[in-house]
C-alpha cells in the first residue's frame, strides 16, 4: 500500500508515524503537531529526541514485527527520518499503511553502488568509480581512479566508512581494514565547493524545491550552510535543481529528498550522494523560508498540496556539535547562549539530547538578516563566541 495519488489527503487530526527518533524526527514531530496532527515514533532509545516530544512512542527496534504492527495501528501514514532504517521494515509497513518514501527508493540510497548506477541512469554526472565486492574486482581497479576515496557501500554517513587511498597497496589495505565488505572506490576530484538541493515530490509526481544550499564540511560533517540569492552562479544552481528533480523522478520518490553535489574547480557539477529524508543543510529553511523542509515532509506524508517555498531572508546555518560544550576543558560547560542570542537574527535549535559528546550533533543555529553580508557577519560573531572556526 505504498504512496498512491488516488488516496485522499490526511487532514489535521490524523496521526503521522515516523521510523526513527533522532533530531530530524523531533523536528518533523514539532512541525506536524504545529499543523494539528498527532504523531507516533518508533525508536528503541527511551530518551531519543523525537520520543520526548511525540504523542506516542513505540520502544522497539526497526525490525520488530510487533512494534511495526503497533506503529501501523496508531498511524494513518508513515515516514522515516533515518536513511539506514531497514528497507524491509518500510515494505512491511507499506502492506498496511501509506509509506513515504517507499522501500524501493530508500534501498537505493542505502547502497552506494545502486545509488551510483541510478545517477548514471538519470544522466546526472558523478565521480568516476568502481564497485569492489571481490578480490578480482579489487585487482582490476584502474589506476586512473587513484588517488581516490574507498567508501563502504552500506551504512556510511557523516564521513564514516570512508578511507582515502593513493596507491593500489593502500587501496588493498583499506579494503581489508573495512572487513572486505562491498565498497565503492571514487576518484578524488579537484573540488571548488559543495552544495545541495532539497526537493519534495508528491504522490502525484509534482515537485517543489528549496533554494540551492552552499555547504562547508569539516571532518566529513556539515559545518556551515549559506543560502542567499546568487550564492552560486544562476546557471549552476538551475543545473543542480534539474539534476535533483531528475533523480527524484527516476526513483518515483515521494517525500523530501536531499541531493548533495560537488562543484569542481572547472565549474562543472557532479552529484555526490542522496539522503532520503530532510537534511542538515536544509535546516535554515525553518527561519528563512515561508515553508520549511519539515513542513514539506508533513505535506508529502499527508498528501497535502505542495507549494513552492519562498526564501524571505538570506541565511547562514551553523551546525552545533558536542565539541562546543568542551571548549574550555574536559568538563562539559553550557555554551554562551545568552551572548549568542543577543545578536540580531539568531535562532537557536537544540535537539534535547541529554549528554554532549564530541562530534555529536546537539543542535543548529540559524542566522537571518536583510542582506547576505549582514547574515555572514553575524554568523561569524556567533561562531567566535561559540569557539567555531571562522569560514
Amino acid at each position: 500500500m505504498s504512496a498512491d495519488n488516488t488516496l485522499a489527503p490526511l487532514l489535521p487530526g490524523a496521526t503521522l508515524g515516523v521510523l526513527g527518533g533522532g533530531q530530524l524526527g523531533r523536528m518533523f514531530v514539532h512541525q506536524a503537531q504545529g499543523m494539528g496532527y498527532f504523531t507516533a515514533v518508533l525508536d528503541a532509545d527511551p530518551t531519543s529526541p523525537a520520543r520526548l516530544v511525540s504523542h506516542h512512542h513505540i520502544q522497539t527496534g526497526y525490525e520488530d514485527p510487533q512494534g511495526l504492527a503497533e506503529l501501523a495501528r496508531l498511524s494513518d501514514a508513515v515516514t522515516t527520518e533515518f536513511e539506514n532504517v531497514p528497507a524491509a521494515a518500510l515494505a512491511a509497513l507499506a502492506a498496511q499503511r501509506p509509506v513515504s518514501p517507499a522501500a524501493s527508493a530508500v534501498s537505493v540510497a542505502q547502497d552506494r553502488a545502486r545509488e551510483k548506477a541510478h545517477f548514471v541512469a538519470c544522466g546526472v554526472p558523478c565521480a568516476p568509480y568502481a564497485v569492489i565486492e571481490t578480490a578480482e574486482q579489487l585487482a582490476a581497479v584502474s589506476s586512473d581512479l587513484l588517488p581516490g576515496i574507498l567508501k563502504t557501500a552500506r551504512m556510511g554517513y557523516d564521513g564514516k566508512g570512508q578511507v582515502r587511498v593513493k596507491t593500489p597497496a593502500e587501496l588493498a589495505a583499506a579494503w581489508d581494514s573495512v572487513g572486505k565488505v562491498p565498497c565503492v572506490l571514487e576518484k578524488m576530484l579537484p573540488l571548488a565547493l559543495e552544495c545541495s538541493v532539497i526537493v519534495a515530490r508528491g504522490a502525484d509526481g509534482g515537485t517543489v524545491h528549496l533554494p540551492v544550499q552552499r555547504n562547508l564540511h569539516r571532518d566529513g560533517i556539515l559545518a556551515v550552510t549559506e543560502v542567499f540569492e546568487q550564492n552560486l552562479p544562476p546557471a549552476l544552481a538551475q543545473q543542480a535543481v534539474a539534476a535533483a528533480v531528475s533523480i527524484a523522478n527516476g526513483l518515483q520518490y515521494v517525500g523530501v529528498l536531499c541531493v548533495e553535489f560537488f562543484v569542481l574547480q572547472d565549474g562543472s557539477l557532479v552529484v555526490n550522494e542522496i539522503a532520503p529524508r530532510p537534511h542538515n543543510s536544509g535546516h535554515y529553511s525553518q527561519n528563512a523560508c515561508d515553508v520549511s523542509q519539515f513542513e514539506l515532509q508533513v505535506r508529502t506524508v499527508a498528501r497535502l498540496p505542495l507549494t513552492q517555498p519562498r526564501q524571505h531572508s538570506p541565511a547562514v546555518m551553523l551546525n552545533l556539535l558536542g565539541d562546543l560544550w568542551f571548549a574550555h576543558g574536559d568538563a562539559a560547560q553550557t555554551p554562551p547562549w545568552a551572548e549568542v542570542l543577543a545578536l540580531p537574527g539568531t535562532h537557536l535549535h537544540l535537539y534535547g539530547k541529554r549528554d554532549a559528546k564530541r562530534g555529536r550533533k546537539m543542535g543548529h543555529l540559524n542566522i537571518t538578516a536583510a542582506t547576505p553580508e549582514a547574515a555572514r557577519a553575524t554568523a561569524l560573531q556567533a561562531a567566535a563566541l561559540l569557539g567555531i572556526a571562522p569560514f
